[in-house]
C-alpha cells in the first residue's frame, strides 16, 4: 500500500506514514538491545560493558548512514510529487551508487581506528580487548548496514514505508536467533552477537536491494534512465551533509561524553550501556515522526502545497505530545523491569542504579526531541539546512561541555542532566528560523 502524502487529512497521513517507521525502528532497536540483554545475562557484566563501549562508536556511523539516506532521499520525494519519474529514478541510482563507495571507506575508517579512538574515551583495560574485537568485526559489516538504511530511506522517500518494517521484522528476529545460537551454543560471547548482526544485516540488504529495483520498474519513464547525474548528486550532497550532521549529534554526543562515563568504572559503563540502550529506543517514535515530516514537507513543496505543510506541522506537534505522555509512564512506572533486562540489582548494585537514574530523568523530556525532530524535518524536507545544522551543533557543543566539565566536579548524573537542555536549545533555533519562512523560498527542483 501507498500512502498518500499530498491529499486528505495531514495528521491522520503522516502518522499512519510515521506507524510503519516507528514499529520498524523499535524492532532495529530490539535487535541491538538483543547484543546488550544477551551477553548481559549470559556472559557477565564486563561483555555488556564492552559491547555498551562500543555502542556510542557504532551508532555514530549508523547516524551518518540514516542521515545519508534521509538527506539524498528528499531529492526523490520531491520528484515524486512533481510526477518526474525518471529524474526521481536518477536521483536514486545516483545515491545508491555514491553511498555504496562511501560505505565502504568508512569501514575501512572504522575498522582501523577503533582502538585508538577506545583509548582516547579511556575504555576501562578489563573491557578493551572485547570492545576492540566487537567493533573489527561490525566495521568487517558495516557496507551491508549502510546500504540498508540508504534503501529504506527510498523505500520511505517512495511512500512504502511498510516495506522497511516487514525487513526489520526479518531482519530482528533472525538476528536474535543466531545472537543466542553464536553465544548459548557457541560460547562466542561478544564475538558471536557482532557476527550476528552482521549476517542479519547482510542478508537484508540484498533482499531490499531487490525489493526497490523491482518497485522502480512501476514507474513508467519515457527516455533513456541516467544511472548517474553529478548535478543531482550535487544537489543531493547540500541536503545530505546536514542531514548527516544533524543525525549523527546525538551518537557523536554519545561518543564524546562516553570518556567521561568511563572515567567511573566498567559498572558504571554497564548501568550507563543499559540507559543508552532503552534512551535509543525512547528515541524512535520522535525521530520517525520528524522522518516523516521531512517527507510529508519535501512531496507537498514538490506539488506546491506551502499550506499544507504547515497543516502537517501543527499535527506533527500533537502526535510528538502523545507519544512524549506514553514514554513518562512507561520510565515512571516501569524502570525497575525495564532495567533489570540488563543488569540485576543484586548481581551489579552500581550498574542497576546508574541505568534506573538515566531513565527515570530523561523520561520526562522526550518531547523535547520530538519537537526538534518535526521542525528539523520541515528544514530538511525543503533543503534549507544551514541554521538546523547550526541548531544541532549548538545541541551537540552543549551536552559534551556539560558531561566532560560537570560530571567529574558534580557526579555522573551531569552526563544526562545535559541532554534535554540540549534538545530544547535545538528546537528553539530551528523553530525561529521556520517562522521566518526561509524554507518556503527553497526550490531544489523545477516544476
Amino acid at each position: 500500500m501507498k500512502l498518500d502524502l499530498i491529499n486528505g487529512k495531514p495528521g491522520r497521513s503522516m502518522l499512519l506514514f510515521a506507524l510503519p517507521m516507528i514499529i520498524g525502528n523499535l524492532f532495529q532497536q530490539f535487535y541491538n538491545m538483543a547484543d546488550s540483554v544477551i551477553v548481559g545475562n549470559l556472559v557477565g557484566e564486563n561483555a555488556l560493558a564492552a559491547v555498551g563501549a562500543s555502542y556510542s562508536f557504532t551508532t555514530v556511523f549508523i547516524m551518518v548512514a540514516i542521515g545519508s539516506g534521509m538527506g539524498a532521499s528528499v531529492l526523490a520525494s520531491q520528484y515524486l510529487g512533481a510526477k518526474k519519474y525518471r529524474e526521481m529514478k536518477t536521483s536514486i541510482y545516483t545515491f545508491l551508487i555514491a553511498f555504496g563507495m562511501f560505505s565502504v571507506l568508512m569501514a575501512l575508517l572504522g575498522f582501523f581506528v577503533n582502538p585508538a579512538i577506545l583509548h582516547a574515551l579511556k575504555t576501562p583495560e578489563n573491557i578493551f580487548g572485547d570492545a576492540v574485537l566487537y567493533l573489527q568485526i561490525y566495521f568487517a559489516g558495516l557496507p551491508f548496514m549502510f546500504m540498508y538504511n540508504i534503501l529504506s530511506a527510498n523505500f520511505n522517500a517512495l511512500g512504502r514505508s511498510q516495506i522497511p518494517l516487514m525487513l526489520l521484522i526479518f531482519s530482528s528476529v533472525l538476528n536474535v536467533v543466531l545472537d543466542l545460537w553464536m553465544v548459548a551454543v557457541w560460547k562466542l560471547g561478544v564475538a558471536g552477537v557482532a557476527i550476528a548482526t552482521v549476517i542479519a544485516q547482510g542478508i537484508s540488504s540484498v533482499i531490499s536491494f531487490g525489493i526497490l529495483m523491482r518497485l522502480l520498474k512501476q514507474y513508467e519513464t519515457e527516455g533513456k534512465v541516467e544511472k548517474f547525474d553529478s548535478a543531482m548528486f550535487s544537489r543531493g550532497v547540500r541536503i545530505a551533509v546536514p542531514s548527516i550532521i544533524q543525525q549523527s549529534i546525538v551518537s557523536i554526543g554519545m561518543l564524546l561524553t562516553q570518556s567521561a562515563v568511563n572515567q567511573f568504572g566498567s559498572s558504571a559503563v554497564a548501568g550507563y550501556s543499559a540507559g543508552m540502550r532503552l534512551e535509543s529506543v525512547c528515541v524512535v517514535p520522535m525521530i520517525a515522526t520528524g522522518n516523516a515530516m521531512s517527507t510529508f514537507t519535501a512531496q507537498n513543496l514538490g506539488a506546491g502545497n506551502q499550506d499544507r505543510v504547515k497543516e502537517g506541522y501543527r499535527a506533527a506537534f500533537q502526535i510528538v505530545i502523545g507519544f512524549g505522555a506514553g514514554i513518562i509512564l512507561l520510565s515512571q512506572l516501569f524502570y525497575g523491569p525495564i532495567v533489570s533486562m540488563f543488569v540485576k540489582a543484586s548481581e551489579s548494585p552500581v550498574a542497576f542504579s546508574t541505568g534506573t537514574a538515566y531513565l527515570r530523568f530523561t523520561g520526562w523530556f522526550f518531547s523535547f526531541l520530538g519537537f526538534k525532530a518535526i521542525t528539523d524535518g520541515i528544514l530538511r524536507g525543503a533543503g534549507d539546512v544551514k541554521v538546523y545544522m547550526i541548531a544541532n551543533l549548538v545541541n551537540l557543543g552543549l551536552r559534551v561541555s556539560v558531561a566532560q566539565f560537570c560530571s567529574p566536579l558534580f557526579g555522573i548524573q551531569f552526563v544526562w542532566y545535559a541532554v534535554p537542555l540540549g534538545w530544547f536549545v535545538n528546537f528553539a533555533i530551528s523553530f525561529l528560523w521556520y517562522r521566518t519562512g526561509n524554507w518556503k523560498r527553497k526550490k531544489l527542483i523545477e516544476n
